[in-house]
């Protein structure tokens, strides 16, 4: 079995205008399935509809099955938790307040949940609040003003999100890196690390500009030095083809929903 799979996006993706969609077809290039079974977990924004039918419009016409899991509104539902997320392929998570997401995840013990879906092979992805959960710490601005809190700790590393877009987050995550929080990773938005388990693979992006930055402590300050990020270019073109059949499967899935297919 590979490596266990973490994509982590410091922003943007299908809740951005325009939508970074090269992003969405690299994660579905992350499950070797012919039509993966994606699940969104819009928890940390409070479950907003909006994100959904955003989801919705962006991979629904792919070659995937893509639904929203909503802990907000689980009243009435006949659902096992850990059976259902370990049947996914690939699980996202959306942005919102990381502090608030965590406390909502212990009590349905998705901390525990989504560490053996990692381990069983499932992808794990996100952005923002989605992207620092899977860390050691992150830097969430939940309570206004930026603060260190810890994650799950899958990646023994921090992480900052937004990192050219907020640039008092960014300021923030430096500081608690040069007064000793581990070394780790600023991402910008439309831009994401893909691990390996816990080795970083590579860092891709779907703008032009956007980009990664390993950030660690040297002589008691901050250093920080950009990482090599390929640019994924327009939605279709730095996608890896994938083998024939399931070329074939997908095309015959997007003839019947009227979709359309990208190679």
């Amino acid at each position: 079995m590979p490596a266990p799979t973490i994509f982590a996006m410091g922003g943007g993706g299908f809740l951005s205008e325009p939508s970074d969609a090269a992003l969405e077809r690299y994660i579905l290039g992350l499950a070797d399935k012919a039509e993966p079974r994606v699940c969104f977990l819009p928890t940390a924004s409070g479950d907003p509809q909006e994100q959904v039918v955003r989801f919705h419009a962006a991979f629904d016409p792919l070659p995937c099955r893509a639904e929203a899991l909503e802990l907000f509104r689980l009243h009435g539902r006949d659902l096992d938790l850990r059976e259902h997320l370990l049947a996914q392929d690939i699980l996202y998570v959306g942005g919102g307040s990381l502090r608030n997401m965590l406390a909502i995840w212990r009590e349905h013990e998705l901390d525990r949940i989504l560490p053996e879906a990692w381990g069983r092979g499932v992808v794990l992805c996100g952005l923002s609040a989605g992207s620092m959960c899977w860390f050691r710490h992150g830097l969430t601005k939940s309570g206004g003003t930026p603060e260190i809190v810890p994650g799950l700790g899958l990646i023994p590393a921090s992480n900052s999100v937004h990192w050219s877009a907020e640039p008092d987050r960014r300021t923030a995550y430096e500081a608690a890196v040069a007064d000793g929080l581990e070394p780790g990773w600023g991402v910008d938005d439309g831009a994401g690390l893909r691990f390996a388990g816990t080795e970083l693979v590579e860092a891709v992006s779907a703008r032009p500009h956007a980009a990664a930055y390993r950030v660690q402590r040297r002589d008691g300050a901050a250093g920080v030095a950009p990482v090599q990020t390929r640019y994924l270019g327009a939605a279709d073109s730095d996608i890896k083809a994938p083998p024939p059949e399931i070329t074939e499967l997908r095309e015959q899935r997007a003839a019947r929903r009227g979709g359309r297919f990208w190679r």
